[in-house]
């Protein structure tokens, strides 16, 4: 990352949520550390709005979040009767139809989804608390780097709700089923070192060389080309819904089109 991202120009800078752009690299910053940087509708609109802005050009996105806390989760002034100003209540929503009900939610989920696409490869630098919606926003992501006071913890079920935002496809991916909802249904923390044995991290390093070790990654991914990344990303994305066989054929194809690519055949 060559320059900080205070020191470039917002995109987008609004409802707690930062987007600067660097050439190649894109940094989303959460940016309401008074309040651990807690989750509402508006800030998912702004990652929304985040993911479409985009310019072509970038090849990483870092998630990153200012002060001690990645995110401690969803506001609490969502579970209060009044909800937050300008938007519908926990009660009202429940209190409206299935399709209704089902439509907010999907809305609400888009500012977890656009970490996944192709032609980016997503880094959460995450450190102290990454809890409920936070921990499934760091999920979101392709990559985890952690600080080694983070703390994850999905605390839906112990609410009486359910994990929601697509965190619950990643984690049984990464840590397994057992652990999954045994971390879930207790809504127990988990360490940095517990998060790297698992998988559900990557790498955790002491909170001070959080960003140093992001910017070594980052880079290191910036190396390989970017279209051999793409197809390895989609490659590997699409291995859990392939049997053995399909695997192997997506392997041949995507194989085929390096291959020409790189000898400036056409298709």
């Amino acid at each position: 990352m060559a320059s900080s991202d205070q020191d470039l120009v917002p995109v987008l800078d609004k409802d707690g949520v930062r987007l600067t752009v660097d050439d190649a690299i894109a940094t989303v910053t959460l940016t309401n550390p008074a309040k651990r940087n807690a989750q509402s509708p508006a800030l998912w609109r702004a990652l929304t709005e985040a993911g479409r802005q985009l310019p072509g050009s970038v090849r990483v996105v870092v998630l990153r979040a200012e002060g001690k806390s990645f995110s401690a989760g969803l506001d609490r002034q969502a579970f209060t009767p009044e909800g937050f100003d300008g938007e519908p209540s926990f009660v009202d929503l429940a209190r409206g139809g299935d399709a209704e009900l089902d439509a907010t939610i999907a809305e609400y989920q888009e500012a977890f989804t656009w970490w996944r696409r192709s032609d980016i490869v997503s880094v959460a630098a995450v450190q102290g608390h990454a809890i409920g919606a936070g921990f499934q926003l760091a999920l979101a992501c392709d990559l985890r780097v952690v600080a080694d006071d983070v703390q994850f913890a999905m605390r839906e079920t112990s609410l009486g709700l359910v994990p929601d935002l697509t965190g619950t496809h990643p984690l049984v991916g990464l840590v397994g089923y057992a652990r999954a909802l045994e971390i879930c249904v207790t809504g127990r923390f988990v360490s940095a070192d517990e998060a790297v044995n698992t998988g559900l991290a990557n790498l955790a390093v002491p909170a001070d060389q959080l960003d140093d070790a992001v910017r070594d990654l980052t880079s290191a991914v910036l190396a390989a080309p970017r279209d051999a990344v793409i197809e390895t990303k989609t490659l590997l994305r699409g291995a859990q819904d392939r049997d053995y066989e399909a695997q192997r054929s997506a392997e041949r194809q995507a194989q085929a089109r390096r291959l020409r690519d790189l000898a400036g055949v056409g298709d």
